[in-house]
């Protein structure tokens, strides 16, 4: 995540909000559970995992929860991000670095980066910079969000520069010298509720990170179960071509003789 002057945009200051919210959030919980499954699925022998831009840690958390054997590192801009994430993952090693310029070079097995490159503007230079960390024939996970017509005030409230066009992800990374191994949407049944709640007008225009991740526990257990059958697809093979988020994962092709 970079700051408004470093080619992109993050608020230091929401990090404290994020961190407030993202426990209860079936969006975040949905998200964890694909990372895990991707991690799982297929780089099962990893040994270690990179998270770039990562926040308060709320990803990484989960990774150390549920492969307590792989090695963690992680990068974020911010220091308010970081103090969040050694708190919640102190068994990780963490740097303050700027995700265009990783000074990191084939030295993980996996590397991720979650609603990240949103927020930069030469998205390109942060996905040669996931490359260039992972060893050859290692792995890049990428989650963005997806359709710009879905932009809205939580848009602007994220600082995120873009909503990704479908298949613009799948080209960027390809151009980044990665090789496609899944692509994927999700929040895909959710959509049409997402758009819906996206054109509802605020009072005088404003509108929070939080509006759009607080819900009532009992319509974020509804949410919850609808973003399980949909995972439940995912794991069966099935490819969804719409959804508020886009998942890519790739791999750095493996040296030749």
């Amino acid at each position: 995540m970079l700051a408004p002057d470093a080619g992109g945009g993050f608020d230091p200051s929401l990090f404290e909000e994020l961190a407030e919210v993202e426990g209860a959030s079936f969006w975040f919980a949905a998200r964890n559970r694909i990372v895990l499954w991707v991690l799982s699925t297929w780089f099962g022998n990893a040994r270690s995992f990179l998270e770039v831009g990562c926040g308060t840690g709320y990803v990484l958390q989960a990774i150390a929860e549920a492969l307590p054997k792989l090695e963690l590192f992680a990068i974020d801009l911010h220091v308010e991000g970081l103090e969040f994430a050694r708190r919640r993952v102190p068994t990780a090693g963490f740097a303050q670095a700027d995700a265009r310029a990783l000074p990191l070079h084939a030295q993980f097995d996996v590397a991720g980066a979650f609603d990240v490159i949103e927020h930069v503007e030469d998205d390109a230079a942060v996905l040669a910079s996931l490359r260039e960390s992972v060893r050859p024939g290692g792995g890049v996970i990428v989650t963005v969000p997806q359709h710009p017509l879905l932009w809205s005030a939580f848009d602007d409230a994220s600082h995120h520069v873009r909503r990704y066009r479908r298949h613009e992800l799948e080209g960027k990374v390809r151009a980044a010298g990665l090789e496609l191994v899944v692509s994927t949407s999700f929040i895909s049944f959710l959509l049409p509720a997402m758009a819906i709640s996206r054109l509802i007008p605020r009072p005088n225009g404003s509108r929070s990170v939080a509006d759009d991740l607080r819900h009532t526990p009992r319509v974020e257990r509804a949410l919850d179960s609808v973003t399980e059958i949909e995972f439940a697809l995912l794991r069966r093979g099935v490819r969804l071509p719409y959804g508020g988020s886009r998942l890519v994962v790739a791999r750095r092709p493996p040296t030749t003789a």
